[in-house]
């Protein structure tokens, strides 16, 4: 399964960038956003 992930504006909210990985890569990717404070959205890509 392939999900998207989008980096989101600190102030608004608004997403800056996205990226589609693996399932294997998510926990990674939550990992390192937790570790500076970064907020994402992650939903199922197509």
């Amino acid at each position: 399964m392939r999900f998207e992930i989008m980096r989101l504006d600190d102030r608004n909210g608004d997403a800056v960038d996205s990226t589609v990985v693996d399932a294997s890569a998510v926990n990674k990717i939550v990992q390192q956003a937790a570790a500076i404070g970064q907020r994402i959205y992650i939903r199922p890509a197509d």
